[in-house]
Order: C-alpha cells, then structure tokens, then sequence
C-alpha cells in the first residue's frame, strides 16, 4: 500500500525495502532519519525540513512560467515572492532567500514586523510586495527600504493609505517606494478560501476608487510610481476557471489604467492561491488543474487582452506561498499506545457464560475465510444484544468485558482473513471497532487546520511498507481535548499496522504540513513547536543541521508573561511545607520539578515500554 504519494507525493518519495525513502540523491529513508536523531536524546515529534524541496518548488513555478512566455511569445517577465505570512520560522526563511537567489525570488509583507524581516533578509536586487492595512510607520517603513535600495511596492488597500504615501514622500530623502493598486474584482474564487475574492472581500478599491487614485497620484506628480496592480482571489484555489475569469477582469482593468494615464503602469500581480494536493484518494481529489495548465492559462489570457486592448503585455508577479511551502516539512510521531492492545487472547475467567457469550467465543474459534463475513455479522448482532442486556442489569461487567475483547478479536481475524478482498461493508464494519492510535503530538499545536478548517493532511506509516495495514485507523493525539482526534473516513479511510509496541516502534509522518500549520499552530494544554531539524540529503547520506529543540515548559510560561521565579518559588516553598515528606525527599522532590520544568512538555516513549 502506498498511501496515495502518487497522488500526493510530488514525486518526492519512494517506497523500497519496506520504508519510505526521499526520492532524491542517496534516496535515505525516514524512518532511519528519525531512530538517528532519537538516539541522540530527541524522542518527541519531530518537525523535518528539506531544503532540496523548497528548492523543486520554486524551480517548477519559474521553469512553467518560463516555458509559456517562450511558447506564447509573450513579451513581459514573470517574477514570484514568497509571502511571509505562510511561514515565518528562520529555518524556512532563511532557505528561502538563500534558494531562491538566482531568480531574485522576493518576499512579501503584510505587517511591521513581517516588512523588518523582509528588509533584513531580502536578497539586494529582489522585489519586496508589501499587502494589507498600513499606518503612517508601516509606509514610512516602506520609504525607508526603498531609501536601502530595495525594489519596493507598498499595495494600497484604500485612498488614505495613498494619502499617506503622498504626504510622507513630502517629508523624506526623495527615494518613493513603487506604488500598486490593490483591485477589489467580482470574480471569486474556489475552495474554502473563496471569500477572499469579490465584491464584497476584505480588501481592494472599487472601480470609481481606482481612477480617484489616479487623479491623486497625477496630482501629487507621482503617478509614475504607479507600476502595478494587484488581486488576489483565494488560497488554495481548487478549480481553474475562476482564475481565468479574475485574469481577464483583471487584465481588462490593468488596460483601462494604462490609458487612464498610468505610463508606468507595468504589471500584475495574482497574488497567492496556487493549490497542492492534500488528497490520498483519487475519488478526493482537492485540485483539478496542473502547474502548466495554470501557467499556460496565464500567460495566454493576459498576452490575448494586452493584444485586443493595443497595451503592453504586463509583467506577472505571483505570491504563491502554500505552493512553495506545504510540501518541505514533515511532522513525524512516535505511536505511544494502541488502545486494544490488550485484546490479543480472550480467556473466559467465569465458569458459566451467557449463551451469546460462549457463542461468540465459538465464531472466534471456528471462523475462517469461507465464513469470515457471515461471522463478522454475527458478532456485531450479539455485541449489540449483549450490551443491551448489560444495561438492562441481566449480565455483569465481565460479561461486557468479554463481549469487547470476543467481539474485536473476530473482526481483527475476519480483516486479515479477508484481507484480499474489497468489500464496503468490510470497511462500514471496522468505523465502529476501529483501531485507536495514541500519538505523541498535539494536532492544535502541529496541524490547527485540521481542527479548524478540517482540511486532510496525508498521514502514513514510515516503515512496515510491505505488509499489508488492517486496521481501520483512528489517531488520538495526547492533548486533553475531545477535538485532538482523526476520526476513521470510510469515504477517506486510513489503514494502519496492527503492531506490538513493546516490541517495535511505529512512527506517523504527516505530510504537507509545511504552510501556514507553524504560524497558526496553538500552545493548546501548553504544548510546543515540536523539536525542528533541517536535513540536507547528499550523494553518501544525509547531513542533521539547525536542531532546535521544543520549547521548556519554563519558556512557555515566559511567552505567556507568567513570572518563572515566582512559579518556582511557589512550587519550593509548598514542597518544602509539605509534612508528608521528610527534608531529604523534599530535596529529591525539588530537583524533579526543576528537571521538569526545563524539559518539554510531550511525552516519554520509555513509559510506554
């Protein structure tokens, strides 16, 4: 089974030998990664980055856009950014400029603080796109990377935003940041994210608002700082035809600007949107286009307008960052426990049983592949019976236990007996007796848009490849909270491997997890960014760098304002008035606490052994 990385996958990943493997250069598996870096003392989640998938990404959107503006012969340049908010950790950043060096591949800003990164750390000869609400500083930022050198553009989002650059271009040193217009269109996108477009969206100026622009900016003399505008109508847009339609909105606009006046006006700006594919089936799938179908499309529309209006053909910028990111990082968890573990044999401690009782403990002996699925029926009917007569006081706990224990040990027998087969009914039976994974990882803190927009992630076992999964899978992640919890899909079912935790370790690789899931992610029960690690794959191996580890619960407590001292206090000062303990145990007691205190606060896979 291959969990569907032919469909998810991106060509980044194989299966060989049982283990999922990077399909790059010494092709190194996961799993092998993983057991190298618990043995040196890291055995929470573990957060992959790599590089070299970063890297493919930006490639294949450059490589596309170039192939169609040579294939359309189409006269302007294309020039992507990576907006900031998808991610802002270092590690991500930083390999971000780094990688994308050679096509002076810019970032985009929507905040202060974002912008202070962009300045910091943009390649010298690289756009920077500045989006959302702005305030005086925030512009005044912007003028001061221009006065850097940087190629700015500060997107106005309304007329006193503009108002404001005008005025402070009056105060400074003469170096006015590139100007865009952001365009409110009626056309919308697709997906969950479709809001972000039309009429009625968050942001953008209407159609009278825009040539107000213009006289302002004619106005003031700086209408030749006017250079581009700008829409965007979505994340992770599903469908093509919402695109095309924005495009030729869009395009029709950027024309009309043109001979409004705008002499510099000179390119246009799709914003984000650029969809993954999250899905593991290809009955559900999120995404019906390909990267050059979009680029086609693109280029195409915008070349057909820019010839029917008699304009110059626009330069494209995209700021796609979810296609950039999603796909570099995986989050990696150990199973900590499988909640029927204990119901591997069934001994009947009661001399006499109810009849349903010993007739279900007969199917269990007596099942086999010719009856596998009449049994299955059986003792589902007589689980149900039998929990009714224990409501109704007719049969004791033992009996219910043993209804349980019967009951999970047929259906475990009748799945690998009927393992060959493909029967809905087989999957329909297992939603109610599925198997539940403990894993040791919070899906607030590593995966929130699951909890909160309920989008799938694929999920796959790292090792045990080459045996078959049965176990209609169900994974529970440690937190306190009822919504910590991928339920079975039948219609988007995950299978995993029945195993022996004693014995083996099973670990969990979330993919595509690598935009927006850090930044949004919640200190929910006070869990952490999980232990983080870049890893370079070379030609002989593979090379660990940048580890971070998770956050102590101490500095947790500092992110929240708590005073460390004072907690510390407390907790000494109520050991040490404890009369349950005498003076040495408290010293014990105290040494504890403080070790806690400074460790993370996942769980310790040695206490599952």
């Amino acid at each position: 089974m291959n969990y569907g990385i032919n469909i998810w996958g991106n060509d980044n990943y194989i299966i060989e030998d049982g283990k999922l493997k990077l399909n790059t250069l010494s092709k190194p598996a996961l799993v092998d990664i993983v057991k190298d870096i618990r043995e040196k003392g890291h055995t929470g989640p573990l957060l992959f980055r790599f590089p070299h998938l970063i890297k493919k990404q930006i490639n294949l959107v450059y490589n596309y856009f170039g192939r169609a503006i040579k294939e359309f012969e189409y006269k302007g340049k294309f020039q992507a950014l990576y907006p900031l908010k998808v991610n802002q950790f270092p590690n991500f950043v930083k390999n971000i400029v780094e990688l994308g060096k050679e096509y002076n591949y810019g970032l985009e800003a929507g905040s202060k603080a974002e912008l202070l990164l962009a300045m910091s750390y943009n390649n010298p000869k690289a756009p920077i796109t500045v989006n959302g609400f702005k305030d005086k500083e925030m512009i005044a930022l912007g003028f001061i990377a221009s006065e850097m050198g940087y190629n700015i553009t500060l997107t106005i989002e309304g007329l006193n935003e503009l108002k404001t650059i005008i005025e402070t271009s009056k105060k400074r040193f003469g170096c006015v940041p590139n100007i865009g217009l952001r365009v409110r269109l009626h056309s919308v996108g697709a997906g969950a994210w479709a809001k972000s477009g039309g009429i009625n969206s968050k942001f953008g100026l209407t159609s009278t608002e825009l040539i107000s622009a213009v006289k302002l900016l004619e106005e003031n003399s700086l209408i030749e700082k006017f250079s581009m505008i700008h829409f965007h109508i979505g994340s992770q847009i599903t469908e093509i035809p919402p695109v095309k339609k924005a495009l030729r909105e869009a395009g029709n606009i950027y024309a009309e600007l043109k001979k409004l006046g705008a002499v510099n006006l000179s390119s246009i700006n799709l914003g984000g949107g650029l969809a993954i594919e999250y899905s593991a089936h290809e009955n559900m799938l999120f995404r019906n286009y390909t990267l050059s179908e979009y680029t086609n499309d693109v280029v195409y529309l915008l070349k057909e307008i820019a010839l029917k209006k008699d304009v110059s053909e626009p330069d494209i910028f995209i700021e796609s960052g979810r296609y950039i990111a999603a796909h570099h990082a995986v989050l990696v968890a150990p199973v900590l426990e499988l909640f029927s573990g204990e119901y591997s044999q069934i001994k009947l401690i009661k001399k006499d049983n109810p009849p349903l009782i010993q007739e279900l403990y007969d199917l269990y002996s007596t099942i086999n592949k010719n009856n596998a699925l009449e049994f299955l029926h059986d003792s589902i009917d007589h689980m149900e019976s039998l929990l009714t007569l224990f409501d109704l006081g007719y049969i004791d706990l033992q009996d219910r236990s043993n209804t349980e224990v019967l009951v999970n040990l047929i259906i475990k027998k009748a799945v690998i007996l009927l393992k060959d087969k493909h029967y809905k009914e087989l999957i329909s039976i297992q939603e109610r007796v599925q198997e539940r994974y403990l894993v040791n990882f919070s899906i607030f803190q590593s995966m929130p848009d699951f909890w909160g927009l309920n989008q799938h992630f694929p999920i796959m076992p790292l090792d045990k490849l080459d045996e078959k999964p049965t176990r209609a899978a169900s994974i529970w992640d440690i937190t306190c909270d009822s919504d910590g919890e991928i339920g079975f899909n039948p219609k988007n079912p995950l299978f995993l491997h029945d195993v022996y935790l004693s014995r083996d370790d099973y670990f969990l690789g979330f993919f595509l997890v690598g935009a927006y899931q850090e930044v949004l992610g919640m200190k929910h029960n006070l869990f952490t960014h999980p232990t983080e690690v870049t890893i370079n794959i070379t030609k002989t191996g593979y090379d660990i760098e940048n580890l971070i580890e998770a956050q102590s619960i101490c500095d947790i407590f500092e992110d929240l304002d708590y005073n460390i001292d004072e907690i510390k206090n407390n907790l000494k000062s109520k050991i040490q008035n404890s009369k349950l303990i005498d003076i040495d145990t408290k010293k014990h007691i105290i040494k504890e606490v403080d070790i806690l205190l400074n460790d993370n606060g996942y769980l310790k896979n040695e206490e599952y052994r």
